[in-house]
């Protein structure tokens, strides 16, 4: 093999194995993004406004129609009522664009989605009739679906139970 034959062969070593180091920090800026995406999630339901919000909620009795909600949380409830189902609906509607995993979700926010549907359905068909619109709640209504269907097939299993093994 001749001095030319060898520098075009370790030029094509040198592309390939630039190809494949930028293939990787692709993948791992993907990651990234989503880690952050995920953590600036958690972060924004970690504020008292949605942790008084989500308490409240989950303190309707299960099915709660307007004049339910009306009852139980006054008329400074409803910004409450808002502030809980719009966070559903925009994680529902990110979920299913797939800018986070429905795994995640349902790590982080089950239980919530699925109690807090309980709470609300028949409020949100009697907002979806007064509005006129069948598409208001729709992405809360769907994400909480798809994690009762989750847990049909699989009945959830505690954090601290499934994962007793686990060691650093």
């Amino acid at each position: 093999m001749d001095w030319p034959d060898i520098l075009n062969l370790v030029n094509a070593f040198a592309l390939l194995a630039g190809v494949i180091f930028a293939a990787y920090q692709l993948i791992e800026l993907r990651r990234q993004h989503r880690r952050d995406a995920v953590l600036g999630l958690v972060r924004s339901f970690q504020s008292g406004d949605f942790a008084a919000a989500l308490r409240r909620v989950n303190s309707l009795p299960d099915g709660s129609d307007r004049a339910a909600i009306e009852h139980a949380l006054g008329p400074d409830g409803w910004d409450q009522i808002f502030l809980v189902g719009l966070t559903w609906e925009t994680l529902g509607a990110l979920t299913f664009r797939r800018e986070i995993d429905m795994e995640t979700i349902d790590d982080f926010f089950s239980g919530a989605v699925t109690i807090s549907w309980r709470k609300l359905h028949l409020f949100v068909e009697e907002d979806r009739e007064g509005l006129g619109r069948e598409t208001v709640w729709e992405w809360f209504q769907w994400l909480a679906e798809r994690l009762q269907e989750r847990e049909l097939r699989s009945t959830p299993i505690p954090a601290h139970i499934a994962h007793r093994e686990w060691s650093a």
